[in-house]
Parts: structure tokens; C-alpha cells; sequence
């Protein structure tokens, strides 16, 4: 018997892409609030965070394979630099959205503008820089097949 996962049949866990972005369901649970209920900045990240990784295996790009050099030499993103704001907060048992949006895949950098939001409210928003870089930490180029792959998908803004 197979799983769902082995036979192709749930792309839900990894959101999904529509009008140019890729858009990733979250909950809020207990541990990403603090003690009144409303979620700590931190868990913000960590929503971003699983936004873009997805929003990378969506494009078929796997970090297990970067690592361990499926596409030339191996290869690993590191956040560089995000610029955030907070804008609302969100409350335990809250259904969210992350918006994740390329607006840039050149040479060793990929730009990301993300957002979360319940319904139309905006409550967290991101531009994130991402490196990609050598396991010695030292810049590398994107394999031009990868940058495709990102773009494929989602036309950058």
C-alpha cells in the first residue's frame, strides 16, 4: 500500500501556486503564542521560512538534492538579509496564509517578497534576500536549469 506522499496525491502539505505566488496554509498553534494568546514575532519567521521551502519543492527544487550536489558542485541557501514589518497580530487557532513571491533569481541571490495574512487582513510582510552559497559558506552562482525551474511557475512582478 502506498501513501498518499509515494503516489503524487498530496500537494496540499506544500500549498499550492496561484496568480503568480505561491500561497501556503498555516494554523496557529499553542507554541507559536506567547502567553496571551497572540503569536510571538519569531513565529513569523518560522512561517516564512516554511513558505519558501515550499514554495522551492513546488518548483522542484529539493534542498536534499542541492545538498548533496545533484546539480554540479553541492550547493545551500542561507537567508542574507529580510527586511520585516508587522502589521497586525495574529491569535492561536487562527487560519493563515503565506504568500511567497520571487522578484528576483540572479547570479548567487534570490529575492522573495512574502506575506501573511488572515483572509485580507495583512499582518506580517518580508523581503527576504537568500544566498546561495558553497558548503565552505562561499557564494556560488544558481545553476541556470534551477533559476528556470523558479521561474517557470512564478513570473516575478
Amino acid at each position: 500500500m502506498t501513501t498518499r506522499e509515494e503516489d503524487g496525491r498530496w500537494p496540499d502539505l506544500a500549498g499550492r501556486i496561484e496568480e503568480g505566488r505561491h500561497v501556503l496554509p498555516v494554523r496557529v498553534y499553542y507554541e507559536d503564542t506567547d502567553f496571551t494568546g497572540v503569536v510571538y514575532h519569531a513565529a513569523y519567521l518560522k512561517f516564512a521560512e516554511r513558505g519558501r521551502s515550499d514554495f522551492l519543492r513546488l518548483c522542484g527544487v529539493h534542498h536534499n538534492e542541492l545538498a548533496a550536489g545533484a546539480h554540479g558542485e553541492p550547493l545551500a541557501f542561507a537567508v542574507r538579509h529580510m527586511e520585516i514589518d508587522f502589521h497586525a497580530p495574529a491569535r492561536i487557532d487562527d487560519r493563515l496564509e503565506v504568500a511567497t513571491r520571487l522578484t528576483e533569481a540572479r547570479g548567487a541571490r534570490i529575492v522573495l517578497n512574502q506575506e501573511v495574512r488572515r483572509a485580507e487582513v495583512l499582518l506580517f510582510s518580508a523581503l527576504v534576500t537568500v544566498a546561495v552559497i558553497s558548503p565552505q559558506g562561499r557564494p556560488r552562482r544558481l545553476p541556470p536549469a534551477l533559476a528556470a525551474r523558479l521561474t517557470a511557475d512564478i513570473a516575478p512582478s
